[in-house]
């Protein structure tokens, strides 16, 4: 990863995919989407399109494959917890080449330990992004939010890769941070999305409603998360969560409650079922979370 420019394999070319893609294309990386074989035609005759407000309109060209043929630099992940392991038939171990990092955008905290039995512990690079971002329809992506934030973290990766990761990042508009404590990225997000994403998809109502007609329980789920994050050793502040919710615009929605009115399975167990195992072992009580997964499975 010495070369200026990387190149960079996005599997999953979604909203979140989608959105990374585009914008280090924009910067001039090579990159190479990884995706069925509707969408991987979409790519090659028409690019991705971005639709942002604070990144502009604009169209920029990809490669795109059904599976990945070629070494890389990083390989970003980008899927859906509910068709992970399907989806990385697309990117073979003895393809990626021996250097690659292998970056998971994936909600929940389970995922890296999957990722890293399949890949090799030296490869993950498990990261944290904060956006609101929809895939429209193949190759079209929707900005909606008025930040990109990225936390990567990697403490079982070459230092020197991270960085020039990062540096590709920045170059690309996107604010980054490199995090010295994976699990305290991990959860911070963690805490924060968990009773956000089980609300909004429990009540079929937006953040705004939460916040307002359901505060007793986004309090309760908030300090729940908080407590298991704390007791896994990640630090996190229930009161400067719900600050955030009340700073949010009134019609956010999470990306699970997208999942629901769209009819698409839910990452329920990858968020809801996480915290509550984590909560089991650690020995936190957290019966609010609890009763609000169980209505919703």
């Amino acid at each position: 990863m010495a070369n200026e420019k990387l190149t960079v394999a996005v599997l999953g070319p979604g909203g979140v995919g989608g959105l990374l893609a585009g914008l280090l294309a924009r910067a001039g990386h090579r990159v190479i989407c990884l995706a069925g074989g509707d969408t991987v035609r979409a790519l090659r005759s028409e690019g991705i399109r971005v639709r942002s407000g604070q990144f502009g309109d604009f169209t920029v060209r990809v490669e795109a494959e059904e599976e990945l043929r070629e070494p890389v630099d990083v390989c970003v992940i980008a899927v859906k917890a509910t068709t992970l392991d399907a989806a990385l038939e697309r990117v073979p171990a003895k393809v990626l080449g021996d250097d690659a990092l292998v970056v998971p955008f994936l909600n929940g905290v389970e995922h890296p330990a999957a990722l890293r039995e399949r890949y090799g512990s030296a490869r993950v690079a498990p990261a944290v992004i904060r956006v609101e971002s929809t895939r429209l329809s193949p190759g079209v992506i929707e900005h909606g939010s008025p930040f990109l934030e990225v936390d990567l973290t990697g403490e079982t990766v070459v230092r020197e890769q991270l960085d020039a990761l990062a540096g590709a990042f920045e170059e690309s508009g996107v604010r980054v941070r490199v995090q010295e404590d994976e699990a305290a990225a991990l959860w911070a997000k963690m805490a924060f999305l968990a009773p956000f994403a089980l609300l909004t998809t429990r009540y079929g109502a937006p953040l705004g409603d939460i916040r307002t007609h359901h505060r007793d329980e986004l309090t309760a789920l908030v300090e729940e998360a908080s407590a298991v994050s704390r007791a896994v050793g990640a630090p996190a502040d229930a009161a400067a969560a719900l600050q955030r919710y009340d700073a949010f615009p009134p019609e956010t929605k999470s990306s699970m409650q997208r999942d629901a009115e769209a009819d698409r399975p839910l990452e329920l167990d990858a968020i809801g079922g996480a915290l509550l195992r984590a909560a089991e072992r650690y020995g936190v009580p957290v019966p609010a979370t609890g009763r609000v997964v169980g209505e919703l499975r």
